[in-house]
């Protein structure tokens, strides 16, 4: 006997495979490490410290 199929199950676990492909290849390609965010948000901080610290502090405006 053949097995009985149920074509709205079928379309739905159908549709969840193509979500989660779509999930799977947006996470290769804008996904991060949490280190590679800390460690991106370390070197911006130690740029803006770098930066700051090489102001001048006369004003030839006042």
């Amino acid at each position: 006997m053949a097995r009985v199929t149920n074509l709205k199950t079928f379309r739905k676990q159908k549709a969840r495979e193509a979500t989660r492909k779509t999930a799977d290849e947006n996470a290769v390609r804008f996904g991060r490490t949490g280190a590679q965010k800390s460690l991106e948000a370390a070197e911006a901080r130690k740029a803006r410290a770098r930066l700051d610290a090489h102001k001048r502090d006369d004003d030839p405006q006042a």
